[in-house]
């Protein structure tokens, strides 16, 4: 059989802070696959983080296929907001979720994976945006770069540092959300420009990554999925009954159809498939006009 085999690859998912988001989805298929899986986590979640992996009630959550316990070989802390230590404002370095916690900025992070062997597999799962729930029409100039800054230029400047790293044949993968192409009120804040950023900016670094390293750079587009950082954007549930409603296939998305195509497009299945946006949302990115009959 035809299967998706990462064993013996280091992946890395960027934004892994809960187990209801579609980055830890992502963390446990790369898992099932047969990879070595690390997280890194935004500092202010970590000690919640590993709370809940250490907690009896998790154990049906951390049970892979085969029976084995989900574990990550490293946690390491993460600020995508920062790419060196010495950009990091004062008040942040000392606050008491940060002064302990090294250097979480990207070539901090970088120099952790190198030190830790490498890397070959990196998924970016992580976006931000302060005023998310403004319309495009009330957001300031800060809020829209700091939402284009953390959600887009973080996946530019991953690939900038881990890209050495990485053995020829590497794999990065993004997650986008249709509001980069279309418009959904909602999804303000600049968030919706931030999600523009990342699809071209991954078409481009598809086409250099892949001349410098032989790396390949993807991007995931799900269709509305509640998690927790989902929520911050208002009316998830409605923006998920819509979808459903709308789609070709009337049901929402799970987190392990995100997570097993981000195993897919990791993994040698996917070699010749690059700066491509793949849209995991049942159909909905397809349609114009929303359907409620069959047949």
């Amino acid at each position: 059989m035809l299967a998706i085999d990462l064993t013996g690859k280091r992946a890395l998912v960027a934004g892994v802070g809960d187990e209801r988001g579609l980055g830890f989805g992502i963390a446990k298929a790369l898992a099932e696959a047969g990879a070595t899986v690390a997280v890194a986590t935004w500092p202010p979640l970590i000690k919640m983080f590993k709370l809940m992996l250490a907690r009896p009630s998790s154990e049906a959550l951390l049970t892979l296929r085969d029976g084995k316990r989900l574990g990550f070989s490293a946690i390491y802390p993460f600020d995508a907001e920062f790419d060196r230590l010495d950009a990091v404002p004062a008040e942040i370095r000392e606050h008491r979720r940060y002064k302990d916690m090294g250097d979480f900025t990207v070539s901090g992070l970088a120099a952790a994976v190198a030190a830790d062997g490498g890397v070959d597999l990196v998924v970016h799962s992580l976006a931000n945006g302060a005023e998310v729930t403004k319309p495009l029409l009330e957001t300031s100039r800060a809020g829209y770069l700091g939402a284009v800054s953390v959600s887009a230029y973080s996946n530019v400047s991953l690939v900038q540092h881990l890209g050495p790293l990485m053995r020829p044949g590497g794999s990065f993968v993004c997650l986008s959300y249709l509001a980069g192409q279309r418009v959904v009120p909602q999804y303000g804040g600049g968030m919706s420009s931030a999600k523009a950023a990342l699809e071209s900016d991954a078409r481009v670094l598809a086409y250099e990554a892949g001349r410098k390293w032989g790396h390949r750079v993807n991007v995931i587009s799900p269709g509305p999925y509640r998690s927790r950082a989902a929520e911050a954007i208002g009316p998830i549930d409605q923006m998920i009954a819509y979808a459903a409603r709308t789609s070709p296939l009337p049901e929402a998305i799970t987190a392990e159809e995100v997570g097993v195509t981000a195993a897919f497009l990791s993994s040698p299945l996917a070699s010749g498939i690059t700066g491509t946006v793949v849209y995991v949302d049942k159909g909905y990115s397809a349609m114009g006009l929303g359907g409620t009959t069959s047949g």
